[in-house]
C-alpha cells in the first residue's frame, strides 16, 4: 500500500529536497524505515542514538497524533498521509 509522507522544510535537505515522498508500509515504523533506507542522513535527524524518535519530532497520520493511537505501530492503509512535524521552540 502506498502512503504519502509530508517532509517538513527543516528535514527536506536530508530527503533530496523533496516536500512529499511516496512510501510503502503497513505501519509508521515500516514507512520511516523505508525512508531512512533511501535517505540515510534522514535517520540521524529523526532518531536518537538508541533508536527512539527524537522528542521534538511529532508524527501524524491523517492529522491524528500517533502518540494517541498505536505509536510507531499505528496501522496504515492505501492513500494515508503521514506528516512529520518538528517542534519549534524559541524565546529571547
Amino acid at each position: 500500500m502506498t502512503v504519502m509522507v509530508e517532509m517538513p522544510s527543516a528535514l527536506r535537505q536530508f530527503a533530496d529536497n523533496q516536500d512529499e515522498l511516496d512510501s510503502d508500509g503497513k505501519n509508521v515504523e515500516e514507512v520511516l524505515a523505508d525512508l531512512c533506507g533511501r535517505f540515510p542522513e534522514l535517520k540521524q535527524n529523526l532518531y536518537e542514538d538508541e533508536g527512539s524518535i527524537r522528542n521534538f519530532i511529532n508524527i501524524y497520520v491523517n492529522d491524528e497524533d500517533i502518540r494517541y493511537a498505536d505509536g510507531m505501530q499505528t496501522g496504515l492503509k492505501d492513500g494515508d498521509r503521514i506528516q512529520i512535524v518538528p517542534s519549534i521552540a524559541g524565546g529571547y
